[in-house]
């Protein structure tokens, strides 16, 4: 039974991080908005995140600045006073969202159920929403539903700026157009230099343009210029030159994108283009590209085998292999066959306008 009989007037959401997450959660967003165009959004998250999810139209976006340490709850709880809401959506098992939680005031306060919570999140709220589906986005889709929501899958629908896709026309000539995004923000994630430019090889010879994408971390700039340093096929690197609206308008002009685990991957799920996801440290049924889920070259359960003993089934739901090294388990002709796979199915090397 539905915990609401009639659309709320407020919803405050609170989802701080990551890229990825956030992107995940638009989905639900956009639900309620086609479901309930009354019901007044506010989404609590990250600095960085922010900038992302500042595109969403009609929501109301309020910066947590965790840098700022103590003062960051401070600040949110003083512009969060006086302020009552119908629902919270507490959509981050983390005790940092737990604590910021507790300046946002609302009758139903929505979280995990004890299956997926973590950091005691439960204490937090006073409505466990139980997921229905293995992915995170499906999980995110459940609060929704949990709420009465019809909509249960997830759909995402996303403008980019008029300014960041007339920086990516300069682009337009560079296709069929392959976009890496060789790092995650845990290096752990990363596939290496050697198979990264040995893909950029590949895929010149297939008739297609390489470009770099990523973050300006410093770990990601320097596996970028490791990239370009074995191969001549790097079309451009642009890893930590673009804005998120820049980069979202990017990923719409590629063919493909290849990633490991991170924001990218599931950026450009938000604009509907293909990604070859690379994964050994997480379950590609859980966090994978939600649309490309069978494409992803998936070394998840040898590496959870090796490491416990035990299958992803016999294991917890957000179970992760702790083997720094396990993403070198990923061959390039591993890649190359999924990347051969995606060619034929989408299609990824005719001229659009033939």
């Amino acid at each position: 039974m539905a915990l609401l009989s009639s659309p709320p007037a407020s919803l405050c959401l609170l989802r701080l991080s990551a890229i990825g997450d956030c992107c995940h959660a638009i989905a639900l967003v956009q639900a309620i908005q086609r479901q309930w165009p009354e019901t007044k959004i506010t989404w609590i998250t990250g600095k960085i995140e922010a900038k992302l999810l500042e595109l969403v139209p009609n929501v109301e976006i309020i910066v947590f600045d965790k840098s700022a340490g103590m003062s960051a709850y401070r600040t949110l709880w003083r512009q969060l006073k006086g302020r009552k809401f119908d629902v919270l959506l507490h959509m981050q098992a983390a005790l940092r969202a737990s604590i910021a939680s507790l300046g946002i005031r609302a009758k139903h306060k929505l979280g995990f159920d004890r299956q997926r919570a973590k950091d005691g999140q439960w204490l937090f709220t006073n409505y466990k929403v139980s997921a229905t589906a293995e992915h995170v986005a499906d999980g995110f889709m459940a609060f929704g539903q949990a709420l009465g929501l019809t909509q249960a899958k997830p759909e995402w629908s996303l403008t980019v700026p008029d300014a960041a896709r007339q920086w990516a026309s300069s682009y337009t000539h560079i296709q069929p157009l392959l976009l890496i995004c060789p790092a995650a923000s845990k290096a752990y994630k990363n596939w290496t230099a050697e198979g990264y430019a040995a893909l950029a090889d590949y895929a010149n010879s297939k008739g297609m343009q390489v470009m770099l994408i990523g973050s300006p971390a410093e770990q990601e700039k320097k596996l970028a210029a490791d990239i370009a340093a074995l191969t001549p096929h790097i079309t451009e690197n642009l890893v930590g030159k673009t804005s998120l609206p820049q980069l979202l308008a990017l990923i719409d002009k590629a063919r493909l994108v290849v990633a490991p685990d991170t924001g990218p991957t599931h950026m450009a799920t938000l604009m509907g283009t293909p990604v070859l996801g690379l994964y050994a440290h997480h379950n590609p049924a859980r966090t994978g590209p939600y649309y490309c889920r069978d494409y992803a070259v998936n070394v998840y359960d040898e590496a959870l085998l090796a490491e416990t003993g035990k299958t992803a089934k016999q294991l917890p739901w957000r179970t992760r292999v702790k083997d720094a090294n396990a993403m070198q388990r990923i061959t390039l002709d591993q890649v190359t066959v999924q990347f051969d796979r995606m060619i034929t199915d989408f299609n990824l090397l005719q001229d659009p306008n033939s």
